[in-house]
């Protein structure tokens, strides 16, 4: 047996949600690529998985996200297409909170500065149109259309379904133990062989702390639980036109979606979160502490839910010390790209974001407004 180390141009470490679609941007360039994937296809060991993923573009985040988002709805739809899978589905995004709260505010300052649509309702014309939900007097509501639902696992498949389709090579069930630069060659060592390459990106997820080392900045894990919750009505309904939803009061931030079988609807917190030590040893059972919160969110805005869930999922969020994602090449050597710290607001972006990984260790640029989320920015430094 040859223990040659096997060569391509560029490997992919880590095929989740960023992984895949660097995968399937860098194979549409022609080049050779190995993708490197721990668990298998659209797994649901990171925070990929959970069968939706809402995408909107009045980003309350910050504005500089909305053109990103808008080239990743044309790319989604390229998927899409390419594919023959509905991916998408456009339901519009219903959101509620004080006037001033982060995620209203923010979601008016992105709306005005791209003419982006969106109605903004008093609390009793949100309770007439949106009737399975609860508005308070003091609370104002958005409604963005052009926002809707990813099917995420389904999105992660097709990308590497794409990517294999135009000659990119994937192994799954194949740990990354070590990689090193030296000169142009970049070697990655896994629990199965060597490899060398010329480029090399990094989308490990809540793992990308490990895989990174000494990049310089901190990363923190938080455990977050994903719940199905029995509805009452066909109100919430996806094909009666229910739209995701997204709420800020003093409970929380908590989101979901319509639900997509007439029998439950998915709900989650987005603040908040336990730290993880290990993302191999996450707690995956469901605790009263996990329930409450998210209890607590049903009574206080959802007229016609059940409050306590029928089932759960549990996933990871990869935060960044300033909530915003890191994409940049890496300060080993600017043929390595990463993407890391996406602190779980980063799936719907994935398309987009392996275009720019692509475009970086190809190129060493990218035309994609991406600057804003280069580390070198102040504030990573901190945990």
């Amino acid at each position: 047996r040859c223990h040659m180390a096997e060569v391509v141009d560029c490997i992919v470490v880590g095929v989740g949600g960023i992984g895949s679609a660097a995968f399937w941007r860098l194979a549409e360039r022609g080049r050779k690529i190995l993708g490197l994937e721990q668990f298998g296809v659209a797994h649901n060991r990171g925070s990929s998985h959970g069968e939706t993923r809402i995408i909107r573009r009045a980003y309350f985040e910050h504005p500089d996200y909305v053109p990103l988002v808008n080239r990743s709805f044309e790319l989604w739809a390229d998927l899409e297409q390419r594919s023959g899978k509905q991916l998408y589905r456009e339901t519009g995004l219903v959101l509620g909170g004080r006037a001033e709260c982060e995620a209203v505010a923010g979601t008016q300052a992105a709306a005005e500065r791209h003419g982006l649509s969106l109605d903004v309702l008093s609390p009793d014309d949100a309770n007439d149109r949106f009737p399975g939900f609860r508005f308070y007097p003091e609370e104002i509501a958005l409604f963005e259309p052009k926002a809707g639902v990813l099917a995420v696992e389904k999105c992660v498949a097709a990308a590497i379904d794409a990517g294999r389709q135009l000659g990119g090579e994937l192994h799954t069930d194949e740990a990354v133990i070590d990689w090193t630069v030296t000169n142009d060659v970049v070697r990655v060592e896994t629990n199965r062989g060597k490899y060398e390459a010329a480029r090399l990106i990094l989308t490990a997820g809540p793992w990308a702390g490990d895989v990174l080392r000494r990049a310089g900045f901190t990363l923190n894990v938080v455990r977050k639980v994903l719940q199905w919750h029995p509805v009452l009505s066909s109100g919430y309904n996806i094909d009666r036109g229910a739209p995701t939803f997204y709420f800020e009061s003093e409970l929380g931030s908590f989101y979901g979606m319509p639900s997509l079988d007439g029998r439950e609807i998915k709900l989650a917190q987005h603040s908040g979160g336990t730290a993880v030590t290990d993302p191999l040893t996450v707690d995956r059972e469901l605790h009263e502490s996990d329930r409450k919160p998210v209890r607590a969110f049903v009574e206080r805005s959802l007229r016609q839910v059940g409050a306590e869930p029928n089932r759960h999922a549990v996933c990871m969020y990869t935060k960044s010390a300033d909530g915003h994602f890191i994409v940049d090449t890496h300060p080993a050597g600017s043929q390595v790209a990463l993407c890391c710290g996406l602190s779980g607001h980063g799936f719907k972006f994935a398309p987009v974001l392996g275009e720019i990984l692509a475009d970086l260790v190809l190129d060493g640029t990218t035309n994609q407004p991406a600057a804003f989320l280069g580390r070198q920015r102040t504030g990573l430094q901190s945990g």
